[in-house]
């Protein structure tokens, strides 16, 4: 016997489902894009870098490094970025240079290391599987080149999570959501008139819900892989297209990502097997998900931006 509440429910939901529909929009767009508007309280804190209890400090190198990269790609608003030393081993970023929070960019400590000078990363421990990494070994040695990026693959690096940030990439994505959401719930609604199923028997308009549930979720996440990855590749160009030396740096940024990688995959054992591939590529958490964007596929495409403008 049904309950009266889930027909006081189910009359609400009939009655306000425009409202109801706008507002789980409007929430949806919001808990995506909240990363962005408050990156202090959340993402600066998460990525911060520390030692020995302190939060490390930007050397004055890669602060001038970082204001070059900004004037070279020529970005609206150099103020609204702000550069702070991150754990990791490539550069990350998030915010907006036009909301009041701005932009905030963490750059790893192996950026202060060059082919010249390693002890930057020979003289840290680093814990792989709860293991010591021998940097002296064959594979601690390949790590370690790995981890060693020239200035022209800095630069690349840094230019891309700019531009990401100035082309709006952040506000594009948390629009997917939403936009997903209203174009099924718009879309079913349709249909179920145009087949006339409201007048049908409650249990088949509930199986045909579950169904738009299900093509729904795999609607969404075929549209916010390929988002994804179209962003990354336009942000990609747009870096490699500054300058030759940026599309060179953006060929060794992801040749040095691969092969690190693959190090990581060897010294993770079945771990790293899961994680990552033969190629260096990260496998998808999920069988029906992409979720990262290739790097082998990135470096082709800054190679054929390359051949495209010396053609």
């Amino acid at each position: 016997m049904t309950s009266p509440f889930f027909w006081r429910f189910l009359a609400f939901t009939q009655k306000y489902r425009g409202r109801l529909l706008a507002v789980s929009s409007a929430s949806l767009f919001s808990a995506s894009i909240s990363y962005h508007v408050f990156p202090e309280q959340t993402f600066h804190r998460l990525y911060q870098g520390w030692s020995n209890g302190q939060p490390v400090e930007l050397t004055a190198t890669l602060h001038a490094l970082f204001q070059d990269v900004l004037r070279e790609a020529g970005v609206a608003s150099v103020s609204g970025y702000t550069p702070f030393a991150a754990f990791g081993f490539h550069p990350v970023g998030a915010g907006l240079p036009w909301l009041p929070g701005g932009c905030l960019i963490g750059i790893p400590a192996n950026y202060n290391t060059t082919k010249a000078e390693r002890t930057g990363i020979v003289n840290r421990v680093l814990m792989v599987n709860g293991e010591t990494v021998v940097w002296d070994s064959d594979i601690g040695q390949r790590l370690r080149d790995s981890l060693v990026v020239s200035t022209e693959a800095q630069k690349f690096s840094l230019a891309r999570d700019a531009l990401y940030a100035e082309s709006n990439c952040p506000v594009i994505k948390a629009f997917v959501a939403p936009v997903c959401l209203s174009s099924i719930c718009l879309s079913s609604v349709a249909v179920k008139q145009l087949l006339g199923l409201y007048s049908g028997p409650l249990v088949l308009r509930a199986l045909y819900n579950v169904g738009v549930v299900l093509l729904g979720l795999v609607g969404y996440f075929l549209c916010d892989d390929s988002v994804t990855q179209w962003l990354d590749y336009r942000t990609d160009r747009r870096a490699a297209t500054i300058s030759k030396s940026y599309a060179e740096g953006g060929l060794e940024f992801y040749d040095k990502i691969l092969s690190r990688n693959q190090a990581l995959r060897t010294l993770m054992g079945k771990q790293g097997e899961r994680t990552y591939a033969p190629s260096g590529n990260l496998f998808p958490k999920h069988y029906f998900r992409l979720k990262h964007t290739p790097y082998t596929a990135r470096r082709q495409r800054i190679q054929q931006a390359m051949e495209t403008q010396e053609g």
